[in-house]
């Protein structure tokens, strides 16, 4: 049984909702893949512990002051890096760093956070693609909706024409109480705050950028192309008129912020916005906090996947959906 060593970049929620899955999941991975998983090293901003013959759930609680960053990863022997890390866009960073290591020396790399990704996305899969090492990223990709999995694999071979999405559950949430319970759109984001679903600045989310990631992603990751920001139009939840939610209500249409991939000849369109859908649409029923994703292509039609998972935890299963293709890739 061949070993393989994990670390975690990130150690926040979503890092250690990923570590107890993982850690919870070893007897699977002995069984499906034949594979001995240790989590050896996770790290935070400021403090980290790593143990080559794997660390168990009862000493994450300690972490140690001045074990992080790329070095200390690369330094605990990892064959796979998860970067879990807060997200930034707009730089890169923290994550950057970590990603470009570890695909540097050719460790596979399980990605959640999407800001490395937006920044630098192409030139990523390039490094990936030079030293051998497998990229995923499932977990920024709106998590537990299946996005690039879908487009890859279920509609392997077929043209996509056009892909949209809800990929944002705070601003779904945020439009649905607004729309079928009459709050207003203070309301609503105070009571999504103090159920600790929407951040304390909550613009990224509202304002649209959040959407515009995930939709970069599926773009550039799932169909090959090289769109930047630059080439998005991206309008949020400030765009909605003093009236408008009661005018759409009373049309029998229901408001959603979505990302919308169309495809123009060899060119294609990318944007984020909010669109009416009537009552009998499929999007018009996702509610809450759900995300939702319609790809229509040519051939197969158009396919609609409706996620309800609940955060952390979907992320990390996500992610972890990563490491299980990673190992079956590596033992084939």
């Amino acid at each position: 049984m061949r070993v393989t060593k994990v670390a975690i970049a990130g150690f926040g929620g979503v890092g250690r909702a990923t570590a107890g899955l993982l850690l919870s999941r070893r007897d699977r991975y002995r069984r499906v893949h034949d594979a001995e998983v240790r989590l050896v090293a996770v790290c935070g901003s400021r403090s980290g512990l790593a143990d080559a013959e794997g660390l168990e759930a009862d000493r994450l609680t300690a972490l140690e002051t001045g074990l992080t960053g790329p070095e200390f990863v690369a330094a605990s022997g990892a064959d796979i890096v998860i970067e879990a890390g807060p997200t930034d866009f707009r730089t890169g960073v923290p994550g950057l760093a970590y990603i470009d290591a570890a695909l540097s020396a050719g460790r596979d790399t399980i990605v959640i956070s999407k800001g490395a990704l937006v920044h630098s996305g192409p030139r990523l899969r390039k490094a990936a693609h030079a030293s051998g090492a497998i990229l995923r990223l499932s977990g920024a990709a709106a998590a537990a909706l299946p996005t690039i999995d879908l487009l890859q694999t279920s509609l392997a071979g077929c043209e996509v024409l056009a892909v949209e999405g809800i990929l944002n559950a705070t601003t779904n949430y945020l439009l649905d109480s607004m729309a079928n319970r009459g709050l207003t759109f203070g309301a609503a984001l105070a009571e999504a705050q103090a159920g600790g679903f929407a951040e304390a600045d909550p613009r990224n989310d509202t304002e649209g950028w959040d959407t515009a990631c995930k939709l970069l992603l599926i773009a550039n990751f799932g169909l090959g192309a090289s769109l930047t920001m630059d080439d998005l139009r991206v309008e949020g939840l400030q765009s909605v008129a003093p009236g408008q939610i009661e005018e759409w209500r009373t049309q029998g249409l229901v408001p959603k912020l979505v990302g919308r991939l169309t495809r123009d000849g060899d060119t294609l369109r990318a944007g984020v916005g909010i669109r009416a859908y009537p009552l009998d649409d499929p999007f018009a029923l996702v509610s809450g906090k759900a995300k939702a994703i319609r790809v229509i292509t040519d051939a197969m039609g158009e396919t609609i996947a409706i996620s309800h998972g609940a955060e952390p935890l979907a992320t990390a299963a996500a992610a972890l959906k990563d490491l299980d293709h990673i190992l079956a890739a590596r033992t084939a």
